[in-house]
Formats: structure tokens, C-alpha cells, sequence
């Protein structure tokens, strides 16, 4: 497979961003669109928005791009290799056991499922699957999260100790019909926290007991959350997300961790110094890493892997089960009031 036609369903703010990471890789290309309402399925989105990548609008020129209002449509387009799923989250268990029904690849974004039980469907459906199925876990691909991951593999500072992770937002000011109905989204908790818990045992292992506190505020799931993880190596892992800032704050993402021999730093509200690291008897260095974003690296990851006839190795269907057991483990402790068992 040299070059690959991809087709979005979903026409909404994660559509935008995964054109926009396509647009950045060579080997694929945009094949069609899908919406059964049929929004910007002329190729205009300069009326999408949301919190993260340029805000620049987006106008796909449609020449030799398929539109359509049909799921099943699509799928029977033989000319498509990739679906790209970028729906709400209620919507992802039944479109990706189709997609993967009809043999051909999947990227989906997070999460993949609402339940676990729906994630555990998806990935013993991706398993004896024809095509390949990636979990759109993106900040295993963002380069300061990347380059933590392998410094904590290579011990490139000693054992890590500890390490915190925060990922905090006002209410989502789009996609408001699925995002602000807890019962379809699972609210702050599955849809943001779901990435730091991710990364927290992409690079500690799998944690086995999880103490949360956290309340809910927009959407009647939790908003809120706060955890602490029991992991193997015994390092002190923590991780914060919310939904529920005031109106006006914005979106931040930073971590901590705390080496033998340093400490990592990273805060996007810094800017261009967001990334700093801190060793003994030196002066700290700001570190500028000139490697594109997380989407993009996950395309690449992506399309590399096909090419390759190989299933993507950074993430897969099993971890998209993980990080939502992760997170369903974290609201029984916060009803529980108490550490409970992953």
C-alpha cells in the first residue's frame, strides 16, 4: 500500500484536526467525507473551532473527495483503506465494528468506546479483523510527551520517583449536544482525563489500585478528577483533568516527573519555554522540540505501519480498553470513597 485514501466520518472540530495532520504526511490522502446530516460535506469547516492546533479555517477542496450521508455508504467504497472515525464517543462501539466488519483499517479517535465492555468488543472484534484498528491516543505522539516516555525507558536520569499529570479546561464550547450529556460523552473524566490516564501506564505500567476524588459540574458524569495511582516500578503518579474551569480560563496541559538524577517540567502556558529540565549543578535548560504535534505523529505512526502491512505498534486496541477501564475505575473509588482495585 503506497498511498492511502482515507475516509472521515464525523464533520466536526477532530475532523478538522485530523485534515490538518493529513495534510502534513505524505503517503495518504483524503478520500471522502461522511455525515448523515450532511454538515461540511461541501469541504467548508472555517465555521469549526475548538481548543487546540491553528485556528486558521479549513476548505478542502472536494475535486476527488466522495461525500456522503451514509455510513454504509462509504464502506462499500473499495476505493477507501482508512476509516477515520471522529464522532461522539456514543457513536464509536457500532461504527467501529462496522468499519472493521468491512475489512478495511481503522483509526479511531478517544475514546473508543463509552463503556468498557464496548471498548473489550472493539478490540477482540479488531483482533481477527482483516484491516488494522489504532485508538487516536495522541499525546503518546506529542513530541514533550514523547521524549519523557523515552528518557523514563532508556533511565536516561535514574528511576523516575514521581510524576504529575494535569490536563485542565473550561466546558467544551463545541459539540455541546453530545459533549455536556454525560450519558453519551462520560464528561470530563472519559473524554480528557481518559489521555493522562493513558499515559500514565504507557509509561509506568498498568496501575493496580487507583484512589480518585473528583465531583461533577456540566455534564452530570465526572467533571472533575484527581487520581492517584498504585503502579508497579512504585513510583508516586498522580494525575488531574477537569471540565470544570470558570468561563474564561482555557485549556492548560503540564506534567511533572521527578527523576534520581533531574527533573522534567512542562507547562503549556510557558509558550516556548514550556519544556525545562533541571539536573544537579547545572544551570535549567529549556528544551525546543522542533517535531510537529501529536496528530501528526500519529498519522505518521499510522501510515508507516500500513505501508509496512504491520499493525501500528505505539498504541493499540488493548490500550484504548485500558484507559477507559482506568477511568472507570477512578469513578468507583470517587463514589466509593476509597482506593479500589483496577
Amino acid at each position: 500500500m503506497n498511498n492511502i485514501r482515507v475516509g472521515i466520518v464525523g464533520t466536526g472540530f477532530m475532523a478538522v484536526v485530523h485534515l490538518r495532520a493529513y495534510e502534513a504526511v505524505n503517503g495518504i490522502e483524503i478520500g471522502a467525507l461522511c455525515n448523515p446530516s450532511g454538515r461540511n460535506l461541501d469541504g467548508d469547516f472555517s465555521d469549526v473551532h475548538g481548543n487546540v492546533g491553528s485556528d486558521e479555517p479549513v476548505k478542502l477542496d472536494m475535486t476527488n473527495v466522495a461525500a456522503y450521508r451514509s455510513l454504509d455508504d462509504l464502506l462499500a467504497d473499495e476505493s477507501i483503506d482508512l476509516i477515520d472515525i471522529t464522532t461522539p464517543t456514543f457513536l464509536h462501539h457500532e461504527q467501529a465494528l462496522a468499519a472493521l466488519a468491512s475489512g478495511k483499517h481503522v483509526l479511531c479517535e478517544k475514546p473508543v468506546a463509552r463503556t468498557s465492555a464496548q471498548a473489550r468488543e472493539i478490540a477482540d472484534a479488531a483482533a481477527n479483523a482483516q484491516g488494522f484498528f489504532m485508538p487516536a491516543m495522541c499525546l503518546r505522539f506529542w513530541p514533550e510527551w514523547k521524549w519523557v516516555k523515552d528518557a523514563i525507558d532508556e533511565g536516561r536520569f535514574g528511576r523516575p520517583l514521581s510524576a504529575r499529570f494535569r490536563r485542565v479546561a473550561e466546558a467544551p464550547a463545541w459539540g455541546q449536544n453530545s459533549f455536556l450529556d454525560g450519558e453519551k460523552s462520560g464528561g470530563g473524566l472519559l473524554d480528557l482525563h481518559i489521555h493522562d490516564a493513558d499515559f500514565a501506564a504507557y509509561c509506568f505500567g498498568r496501575p493496580t489500585h487507583i484512589y480518585a476524588q473528583g465531583h461533577t459540574k456540566v455534564s452530570g458524569e465526572i467533571d472533575h478528577v484527581l487520581a492517584q495511582y498504585t503502579v508497579p516500578c512504585g513510583a508516586a503518579v498522580s494525575a488531574e483533568g477537569s471540565w470544570a474551569m470558570a468561563r474564561g480560563f482555557g485549556f492548560n496541559m503540564a506534567y511533572t516527573v521527578n527523576f534520581e538524577n533531574a527533573t522534567v517540567d512542562y507547562d503549556l502556558a510557558r509558550g516556548d519555554d514550556a519544556l525545562k529540565l533541571f539536573e544537579p549543578n547545572q544551570e535549567p535548560q529549556v528544551l525546543n522540540l522542533d517535531a510537529g504535534d501529536g496528530y501528526t505523529g500519529q498519522v505518521t505512526h499510522l501510515v508507516k505501519s500500513l505501508q509496512a502491512g504491520t499493525a501500528p505498534s505505539i498504541v493499540t486496541a488493548q490500550d484504548g480498553l485500558t484507559s477507559i477501564e482506568l477511568c472507570e475505575a477512578a469513578k468507583r473509588s470517587i463514589e466509593a470513597g476509597e482506593r479500589v482495585t483496577v
